[in-house]
């Protein structure tokens, strides 16, 4: 009798054979267990794991740079807040790039969880930078100053708490109040001060120094005051140099990108990227453009080699600010964080407040990306970039930060032009709605 007149025997008989075969097999390879195993570790090392919707992001270790163990988020488990600094998303505007014909990708900086903003890099490298030197030291008592805007004065204000110092923020008074008050409920001293020239010992940075020399010299106390010093230490131009350049490179596939766009206050970060990507990785045929608000002197400096005449440079002109309500960005002198990558910077783009607002407002509309001003800028700079180029190029850029730090200076404006009582329509023309026709009869 055949195994064959009786199916239920033979289906038995069937799943005892692929049963046994699978121990045999399991069995024949039991030793590679242990390599395969090796080598999936191997690659694990290789590898930084990225957002789940963004996919993994590859970053080398460079032995030069101990900030690797800051900026790594690792796999799952980070060592404090410190550890949520770095490694943030390279998102693909679809909206911008399907009007610009090129690829627009942001970096989403204001995903850094210290702060929100890139300062999170700048403040951490600076504290650590002054650590080592014995400058600050953890228990003592020591207050870290600054002179600031908002965004560094944030991230600051959260790192010394978590390393143990206190902070003492100075900023103009023409500053959006949320972020005063943010810096309050964060624990920080901080002083709103007029608006004045850098030639004014009034001026907020000068006064976030000398409060620091008067904090160290004084006797009543065995602690130091630091000034942290952003427009000049380079410890802020570093932090963009081993870390964000080094993650746009590994981001866009070993540096498949055609521009970078940045705007600049203190600069530190147009110029460590630039020097990273350009001198680093030899990408001498990269476009590195500076994003520049109106009123700021930056333009005219890369394009033309001057500020501005000599009656309206920074401690002479009537107005002691730049003509703006860009925050962030935008300056009327060369700080050491720029001269450190001057030389790289290929050209600059002027945007106006009315292209800033209609950029952020159409993000929202079309992207659902809520930023601030000077990310809007950068986003302007990077469509009028992306427009000048062939079409298909790579033109990276930074989102600075959130919308929800501009709400009572920069959005209450858009609001007050009428640009939220209408959504715009999906079929709407960017570069109608930008002013930018002109540019796209030359692209074309």
């Amino acid at each position: 009798m055949s195994l064959s007149d009786h199916p239920r025997a033979y289906g038995t008989a069937a799943l005892t054979v692929a049963f046994i075969a699978g121990v045999l097999v399991t069995l024949g390879f039991k030793d590679l267990y242990p390599e395969l195993e090796a080598r999936y570790q191997r690659r694990r090392k290789g590898s930084r794991r990225g957002s789940i919707f963004f996919g993994p992001v590859n970053l080398e270790d460079r032995e030069e740079s101990s900030l690797v163990d800051y900026y790594d988020r690792g796999n799952g488990i980070v060592d404090g807040v410190e550890g949520t600094i770095g490694n943030t998303p390279l998102v693909k505007i679809r909206s911008l790039s399907d009007a610009t014909g090129c690829t627009i990708l942001a970096k989403a900086e204001y995903l850094n969880g210290a702060g929100g903003s890139p300062k999170d890099r700048v403040a951490l490298n600076m504290i650590r930078a002054a650590e080592e030197q014995g400058l600050l030291s953890p228990g003592r008592g020591d207050t870290i100053y600054e002179g600031t805007v908002g965004s560094t004065g944030i991230s600051l204000a959260v790192l010394a708490r978590a390393r143990g110092y206190k902070a003492h923020i100075c900023m103009p008074d023409d500053m959006a109040i949320e972020k005063s008050d943010l810096l309050h409920h964060l624990g920080a001293t901080v002083e709103r001060v007029p608006v004045a020239p850098i030639t004014d010992p009034g001026h907020f940075v000068n006064l976030a120094r000398s409060r620091a020399k008067e904090h160290t010299a004084s006797s009543d106390t065995p602690s130091h005051g630091f000034f942290a010093d952003q427009f000049e230490s380079l410890a802020n131009y570093t932090a963009h140099m081993k870390t964000t350049g080094p993650e746009i490179y590994a981001q866009t596939g070993g540096g498949r990108l055609d521009a970078f766009v940045a705007g600049a206050g203190t600069g530190g970060t147009i110029a460590g990227v630039a020097k990273h990507l350009k001198e680093e990785r030899g990408l001498t045929s990269l476009r590195v453009v500076l994003a520049d608000p109106q009123g700021s002197g930056l333009y005219n400096k890369i394009r033309h080699g001057v500020m501005y005449s000599s009656t309206e440079r920074e401690g002479t002109r009537r107005r002691t600010q730049v003509d703006t309500m860009v925050e962030g960005i935008g300056i009327n002198r060369i700080t050491e964080n720029l001269e450190a990558g001057r030389p790289l910077i290929d050209d600059a783009v002027r945007v106006t407040d009315d292209q800033a607002c209609r950029m952020a407002r159409w993000l929202v509309e079309h992207d659902g990306i809520f930023i601030g001003s000077s990310s809007a800028v950068n986003c302007v700079a990077a469509v009028v970039t992306a427009l000048k180029m062939p079409k298909g190029s790579r033109v990276v850029t930074i989102l600075c930060d959130s919308g929800t730090r501009h709400l009572s200076k920069f959005w209450k404006h858009i609001a007050a032009m009428g640009l939220e009582d209408e959504t715009q329509k999906q079929d709407e023309d960017l570069l109608a709605v930008l002013g930018l026709e002109n540019l796209r009869r030359a692209a074309d």
